[in-house]
């Protein structure tokens, strides 16, 4: 099969907030001919069975989460990737145990992102360290417009969802200094000044977790959307193949 004939790599979008998943679809929407997003999936696993499962880790850095079994050994994923800021030498033991392929960092522009899904769909790409935050990161993320940065945007998100300053260093990976310093930082930004009021911004703004599934057309647009007790059985899902 000639490359021009080969059928786009299947892709769904993992995370936990809405805005996160459709950044990353409009990043790789104009390269529909490589790569056809099916679907996007907040808090839950993907109804489709797809070639990829291109989870992003905006305020979902720890790999001991049940979800990342689950989309694993649910028997619809091809292949397992991570789209991350961080991946260790001592995370890739439990990436590879949870049945992760490969990590790519959040610094690649759309481009390069679908070029690199590609090569992990056909085996080219396996598990590295990841250590690049990028400096003028693509995509989108909750509090951007508000002028968040996206380390920002992902503790303010694990501070809406109640977890404490020494649960966000060990979730993040980062030092109890450096959550402090981007909380400070935040918080200027936001206009607040405590964290009742920070966990009240964050929910205004998009911060706080969503359960939905959105089935995308061929052409990128919503075909359906499912959110809370409404989301079907995968079981009954047709294939997008």
């Amino acid at each position: 099969m000639t490359p021009s004939a080969r059928r786009p790599v299947t892709v769904a979008v993992v995370n936990d907030h809405e805005l996160i998943v459709r950044g990353v679809a409009a990043m790789l929407e104009p390269f529909a001919d490589r790569i056809r997003v099916v679907e996007l999936d907040t808090q839950t696993t993907p109804a489709l069975p797809v070639d990829v499962v291109l989870y992003d880790t905006f305020a979902r850095t720890d790999l001991s989460q049940d979800d990342l079994d689950e989309l694993a050994g649910g028997g619809r994923v091809g292949r397992l990737v991570l789209y991350t800021w961080t991946l260790s030498e001592d995370l890739i033991a439990s990436a590879r145990a949870r049945g992760v392929h490969a990590a790519l960092p959040k610094s690649l522009d759309g481009a390069s992102l679908a070029e690199a899904v590609v090569r992990v769909h056909e085996g080219h790409l396996d598990l590295v360290t990841v250590s690049e935050e990028p400096v003028i990161p693509t995509g989108s993320w909750p509090g951007r417009d508000e002028g968040l940065t996206p380390r920002e945007a992902e503790i303010v998100a694990l501070v809406t969802s109640g977890l404490s300053n020494n649960e966000i260093a060990e979730r993040t990976y980062l030092s109890i200094n450096s959550v402090k310093s981007y909380i400070r930082s935040a918080y200027r930004t936001m206009g607040v000044t405590s964290r009742s009021q920070a966990v009240l911004w964050g929910i205004d703004h998009g911060m706080a977790p969503t359960r939905m599934r959105i089935v995308m057309t061929p052409d990128g647009s919503d075909a359906a959307t499912e959110a809370d007790d409404d989301l079907r059985d995968p079981a009954a899902a047709p294939s997008p193949r």
